[in-house]
């Protein structure tokens, strides 16, 4: 199999290679040279799916087509999509790729915001200040709970959210923030983390320390005491939701996302 590798050594531009087990690679875009695509990464990998990352902000290319690919994720990162940085405005137009081919695309906190930003929502801090950094209740709407079950708390690490575009279908609302997931066609918004491990929940809780004392943010040891109640439940609810995701059937059944 051909492949690249980005200056980091991870694999990337493996959509011309043969897919492994017959799965096309899924296109990770991650943002600082210690992300991971955690959990998502996981689920892909156990499944059969190679992993394609790339890292714009760090001068590696966004493909020109999904044709070669299943989807792409655009995850987190400590930018905004209000940014004017050149790797912040190429990953938002470049969802259009997406878009267009009607790929599944999946969008976590920052890659959440970004497609709201491409589809013409709005962007921006909580009017009180408030931050969500730590774990917070969430309730999905009439066409959330019909797509699929939700979990109750959701693991958040953000100071901006999103409006939901008025063309997309809004799936779970929040309280401080209070939109929380959107779909868009094959395109899905989330705003908080379901791919993040005790690792790094962790690496933030003790490196991004200062952000804990923000108006609305969990104290550290809260973090770590409702990952232990929460995080496999919240796992085992991403596996659900990625295969619907990528067009595998989940206990049986054909994936019936809302749609708009």
């Amino acid at each position: 199999m051909h492949k690249r590798l980005n200056r980091l050594g991870e694999v990337w531009g493996v959509a011309d290679a043969p897919p492994e087990h017959g799965k096309l690679p899924v296109l990770m875009i991650v943002h600082q040279h210690a992300s991971s695509p955690g959990n998502v990464g996981n689920w892909f990998r156990a499944n059969g799916y190679p992993l394609d990352i790339r890292r714009p902000r760090f001068g590696d290319p966004l493909p020109e087509t999904l044709e070669g690919h299943t989807g792409a994720v655009i995850f987190g990162g400590p930018q905004s999509a209000n940014d004017n940085d050149d790797f912040i405005r190429r990953e938002t137009d470049w969802i259009s790729v997406a878009l267009k081919e009607d790929k599944p695309f999946l969008g976590i906190c920052l890659g959440a915001q970004m497609l709201a930003a491409h589809l013409g929502g709005g962007v921006c801090a909580h009017p009180e200040g408030y931050v969500e950094h730590g774990y917070y209740p969430i309730t999905p709407t009439v066409e959330g709970a019909a797509m699929m079950d939700w979990p109750s708390l959701v693991y958040q690490w953000h100071r901006e959210g999103f409006s939901a575009p008025d063309s997309s279908v809004l799936l779970a609302k929040g309280d401080y923030f209070g939109e929380q997931a959107f779909q868009y066609g094959s395109a899905y918004a989330l705003q908080f983390h379901p791919e993040v491990t005790h690792l790094v929940m962790n690496r933030w809780v003790t490196r991004s320390s200062y952000r804990l004392v923000m108006p609305g943010a969990r104290p550290g040891a809260m973090h770590r005491k409702d990952h232990m109640m929460h995080g496999l439940f919240i796992r085992e609810w991403l596996g659900r939701f990625l295969a619907r995701w990528a067009g595998e059937h989940v206990d049986g059944t054909p994936p019936q996302p809302a749609r708009r």
